[in-house]
Parts: structure tokens; C-alpha cells; sequence
């Protein structure tokens, strides 16, 4: 689905994580950070559980630069994907952490 037909179903009152997660991932591709995290922002105040969005919010922040937002994201994603069982999800948000730390520290 494109940017025009999310942002549609939006304004149709469809609100959902899974919606804000779809938009957030297409202004991603599209390299509009600032919007996609706003989307991602949403989608897990929506659904605090949902650690794709939360691994995409701290993709999204440290594209701008946001990186003690972007670590919280990640923290708070480990947290959501471990208390579902989701270890792949969990491992690859630490090492995107563990980078952004180095990163930091260098």
C-alpha cells in the first residue's frame, strides 16, 4: 500500500498500531525519519508490546540523531519482545543497542 492510501484509512478514523506501523515503515522507505517516528511513536503507545515498532522507533531516532530516544526505544522493544517470547527480535534490538553504545562512547 502507498503513503497516500495509509494516510487515507487514517483520516478514516482507522486508527491502529498495525496502521501507524505500515505508515511508519512506509515514510521510513521513503526517508522521512521525522514523520516515521511520530507514526512508530503512536503505534507503540497504541500497543506497547509491539517490538516491531519499537525496533523501527529506534531505527527511526537514530537516523535523527536521537540516540538517547533511540536507546529508550530499543530498552523498552527488548523488554516488549522478551515478555512475548520474541527472541529474534530481542537479540537483533540489542545489538542495534549495543552499537548505538559503542557509537556514543567512540
Amino acid at each position: 500500500m502507498t503513503i497516500a492510501n495509509l494516510e487515507k484509512l487514517l483520516a478514516a478514523g482507522k486508527d491502529s498500531a498495525m496502521l501507524r506501523f505500515g505508515l511508519g515503515s512506509a515514510y521510513m522507505k521513503a526517508g522521512d525519519h521525522g514523520t516515521a517516528a511520530a507514526h512508530l511513536q503512536r503505534a507503540v503507545t497504541l500497543e506497547p508490546a509491539y517490538s516491531a515498532a519499537w525496533k523501527l522507533l529506534g531505527q527511526a531516532l537514530t537516523q535523527l540523531g536521537q540516540f538517547e530516544r533511540a536507546l529508550e526505544a530499543y530498552d523498552r522493544g527488548i523488554a516488549a519482545a522478551e515478555s512475548r517470547g520474541d527472541k529474534q527480535a530481542a537479540k537483533e534490538m540489542t545489538v542495534f543497542a549495543r552499537r548505538l553504545r559503542k557509537r556514543q562512547e567512540g
